[in-house]
């Protein structure tokens, strides 16, 4: 019988193949679920932004048509105070005062056919009025 020879030679200088945990794929996820997010914020805020720009305001409006009204013509820019004013008029009790005081002063103005200019008073209450208000 010959003798079976053996190939399992100790080998005593090189060591055995040790398993190495790889966490490189899970690295790359979660750096790309942190950049998906942010890019998402950031997408987010500048679309509210811009939503916000574009917003109409009623009272930035109204305000501005408050200031540009002809007071030659009293009787059509009584109707517009009355309507313009109206929206700052729950600003304060000191505005709800002051646009009733007005409307009382300018219905003189509104419900005849033919009307005289405002005098000097109506206008310092009007221009006092429109100072109030803050937009």
């Amino acid at each position: 019988m010959a003798q079976e020879q053996s190939y399992d030679i100790p080998l005593h200088d090189i060591k055995p193949i040790v398993e190495v945990q790889e966490y490189s794929l899970y690295y790359f996820l979660g750096a790309t679920l942190l950049a998906l997010i942010l890019v998402l914020g950031a997408v987010y805020i500048i679309y509210m932004l811009l939503q916000k720009r574009n917003r109409f305001n009623v009272r930035k409006e109204h305000f501005k048509l408050l200031n540009s009204l002809d007071l030659s013509d009293a009787k059509r820019s009584a109707y517009d105070i009355t309507l313009y004013g109206a929206t700052f008029k729950n600003d304060s009790p000191r505005h709800q005062e002051m646009y009733e005081n007005l409307i009382n002063r300018l219905e003189i103005y509104k419900y005849k056919k033919d009307v005289e200019e405002y005098d000097g008073e109506i206008i310092g209450y009007i221009e006092l009025y429109k100072g109030m208000i803050d937009v």
